[in-house]
C-alpha cells in the first residue's frame, strides 16, 4: 500500500473514532481493509506508517477536518498508530495458528457428522429450501418497491416538463426570471422523491437481516443432534455463516442506498441545466430551453428505467447468494476441508474483537 493510501486509511480511522458515539464495527472495517490491502509489502508498510512526516501529515488533515474535536482526534491517532501495527504483526504471526485450527475442527466435525452424513445432507438441503420460500416474497416486494417508487417519483416530476414548455410561451426576460426558482423546486423533488424511495428500500435489508438470524438459528436446531460432541466446532461454522450472510445483508443495504443516489446524481443535472440556462442571454434562452423542454420527461424516464433495471433484481440476487453460501457450508460438513476464506473470516473476527477491546479503553471526546 502507498504512503498516501495508508495515510487515507489512518485518517478515515480517526474521523470515524473522532465522534463520541466511537463505532467499533465501522472502525474495524477500515482496519480489516488496511490489513487485507497490505499484501506482501507489509513490513515495508509498517515502516512507512511509522514515519514521523507521515504522522505530521495525518495530524494536518486532522486538525483541518475536525477542529472541533482535533485534539480528541489526534489523541486517538497517536494511539491508533501503534496498535494497528501491533495488531498487524500479532496476527501475522497467528495466522499459521488460525489455519490449523480450522483444520483440525472441521476435520474433526466431519468425521464425527460421517455416520449422519445423509440426515445433515438433508436438514440443509431442507433449510435451504426453507430459506428460498422466505426470500422469495422479500424478492419480489423489494421489486414491487423499487416499481412503485420510481412511479411516484415520475409521477411528481412529470408536471415539471409541461410547466416547461408553457413557460416558453412567456416574454424572453420572463422566462429567466422564473427559471431559478423553477429549478430550485425541482431539485427539491427531485431530492425528496430519492429519500422517499430510500425510506422505502433501506429498510427492507434489516427485516432481510432478521430472516438471515431466524434461518441459521432453523439449521443450528435441526444439526444439533448429530453434533453433540463437537458443537464447538459447529457453533463455529454457524458464526461464520452468519458473519456471511449478516455482511451480504450489510452490502444489500449499502447496494440499495448507493443506487438511490445514482439516482439522484444522474436527475439533478436537469436542474443544474436549467440554472444554466437562466444566467445566459435573454435572446437565445428559448434556443436554450426548447430541446430540454422537449426531452425533460423523455430523461427522466430514461433514468427511472435504468434505475429498475439495475435496482429490481437486488433482492433474487440476495437469495441466490444465501443459498450459494449455505451449499458452500455443506460441502465443509461433507469433506471437511476449509478453504482460505475460512481463515479470513475468523481473522477479521479476531480484528473486530480487537479493535472493539482497544476502543473501549480510549475516553470520548469532553464536550
Amino acid at each position: 500500500m502507498a504512503p498516501k493510501v495508508a495515510a487515507l486509511v489512518l485518517v478515515l480511522l480517526a474521523v470515524s473514532g473522532a465522534r463520541a458515539d466511537v463505532n467499533p464495527d465501522e472502525v474495524a472495517s477500515v482496519i480489516w481493509k488496511y490489513f487485507t490491502e497490505l499484501g506482501s509489502n507489509a513490513k515495508e508498510t509498517v515502516d512507512q506508517l511509522q514515519q514521523t512526516e507521515l504522522t505530521k501529515q495525518i495530524n494536518t488533515l486532522l486538525k483541518t477536518n475536525l477542529q472541533s474535536v482535533s485534539a480528541y482526534a489526534e489523541d486517538l491517532q497517536q494511539k491508533l498508530v501503534p496498535f494497528a501495527t501491533e495488531l498487524q504483526a500479532r496476527l501475522a504471526q497467528d495466522s499459521q495458528r488460525l489455519k490449523e485450527q480450522i483444520r483440525r475442527e472441521l476435520a474433526e466435525l466431519q468425521a464425527k457428522l460421517a455416520p449422519y452424513a445423509d440426515e445433515v445432507h438433508q436438514q440443509i438441503g431442507t433449510n435451504i429450501r426453507q430459506l428460498q420460500a422466505k426470500m422469495s416474497p422479500y424478492a419480489e416486494e423489494l421489486r414491487s418497491q423499487v416499481d412503485r417508487g420510481a412511479g411516484e417519483l415520475q409521477r411528481v416530476l412529470e408536471p415539471y416538463a409541461t410547466e416547461l414548455r408553457d413557460r416558453l410561451q412567456d416574454n424572453a426576460q420572463s422566462i429567466q426570471a422564473s427559471l431559478s426558482p423553477y429549478a430550485d423546486r425541482l431539485q427539491e423533488q427531485i431530492d425528496g422523491g430519492v429519500e422517499s424511495l430510500k425510506e422505502r428500500l433501506v429498510p427492507m435489508a434489516d427485516e432481510l437481516k432478521a430472516q438471515v438470524g431466524q434461518s441459521v438459528a432453523e439449521l443450528r436446531r435441526g444439526l444439533s443432534p448429530y453434533a453433540q460432541e463437537v458443537q464447538d466446532g459447529l457453533n463455529r461454522q454457524l458464526e461464520s455463516l452468519t458473519a456471511q450472510m449478516e455482511r451480504a445483508a450489510e452490502e444489500l443495504r449499502a447496494r440499495l442506498a448507493t443506487s438511490s443516489e445514482e439516482l439522484r446524481a444522474q436527475l439533478s443535472p436537469l436542474a443544474r441545466e436549467l440554472r444554466e440556462a437562466a444566467s445566459g442571454d435573454a435572446e437565445s434562452l428559448r434556443q436554450r430551453l426548447a430541446p430540454l423542454a422537449q426531452q425533460l420527461d423523455q430523461r427522466v424516464g430514461q433514468t427511472l428505467e435504468a434505475f429498475r433495471q439495475q435496482a429490481a433484481p437486488f433482492g433474487e440476487a440476495f437469495g441466490k447468494q444465501l443459498v450459494q453460501q449455505l451449499e458452500e457450508m455443506r460441502g465443509k460438513l461433507e469433506s471437511g476441508t476449509a478453504g482460505v476464506e475460512d481463515h479470513l473470516q475468523l481473522l477479521e473476527k479476531e480484528v473486530r474483537e480487537k479493535v472493539s477491546a482497544f476502543l473501549s479503553t480510549i475516553p470520548p471526546p469532553e464536550n
